[in-house]
C-alpha cells in the first residue's frame, strides 16, 4: 500500500494510540482554534478564519482525532496561479500528542489524497527559530528525494517592523505525485 510505504520513507513512528484522520467540518473550527493557541510557535488565526478553513478549504485541510479530541491539524491550499503546488499554511500537533509522527503523517495523508493528485511541489513559510518545522520539511524533502530550496520571503524589519521573525519560503520539489487514484 502506497500510504504505508510513503510514511515509512518519511520516518513517521507507528501510532501508539490510533488516530482517525479526516477532513474538517464547520463544528471543528473551535477545536482547531484551541489547538493552534496551544502551539506557541504558530500565529493565531481568527475563529472566523478557522471556520473558513474547516469549510471552504476542507479539501486541503485535515485533522486527526483520538477519541473525541482533535490532536493535530494541517491547513493548506492550492494557489490559483500554481495548481501543481500545495501551500501548507499551518501544521499543529497538541502538546500531549507530540513525538508520535502525527505532523509527518498529516503531510503524507494530504499529499496522497485525491485533492493533491496533480501536486508536484510543496511550499510553506518558516521562521528561523521554528526548528520543528525545519526538521519536518527537511525530512519530507529527503524522503521524497526532492530538493528543498529556501529564500527570504518576509523580512523581520522591512515587512514586520521588528514585531515578528522573518519568514522564509521553502519549496520542496518537483516530486512525483503521491496521490492515489480515487
Amino acid at each position: 500500500m502506497q500510504l504505508l510505504a510513503t510514511e515509512e520513507r518519511i520516518r513517521v513512528e507507528p501510532e501508539r494510540e490510533p488516530a482517525v484522520f479526516r477532513r474538517p467540518r464547520l463544528e471543528d473550527g473551535k477545536a482547531v482554534q484551541e489547538l493552534i493557541a496551544s502551539c506557541a510557535s504558530l500565529d493565531d488565526n481568527s475563529l472566523y478564519c478557522n471556520f473558513l478553513q474547516c469549510t471552504h478549504f476542507a479539501d486541503t485541510c485535515m485533522l486527526p482525532e483520538q477519541g473525541d479530541k482533535v490532536v493535530g491539524w494541517i491547513s493548506a491550499y492550492r494557489p490559483p496561479r500554481e495548481p501543481d503546488t500545495l501551500f501548507v499554511w499551518q501544521v499543529a500537533v497538541s502538546p500531549e500528542a507530540r513525538g508520535r509522527g502525527i505532523a509527518g503523517r498529516l503531510v503524507v495523508r494530504l499529499l496522497e489524497s485525491p485533492t493533491c493528485r496533480d501536486v508536484k511541489r510543496l511550499r510553506a513559510t518558516i521562521t528561523p527559530s521554528n526548528t520543528a518545522s525545519w526538521r519536518l520539511f527537511g525530512s519530507i524533502a529527503d524522503s521524497l528525494d526532492a530538493p528543498l530550496n529556501r529564500q527570504l520571503w518576509l523580512d523581520a524589519e522591512a515587512d514586520f517592523d521588528g514585531d515578528h521573525e522573518a519568514e522564509f519560503m521553502i519549496t520542496i520539489g518537483p516530486f512525483p505525485s503521491l496521490a492515489q487514484s480515487a
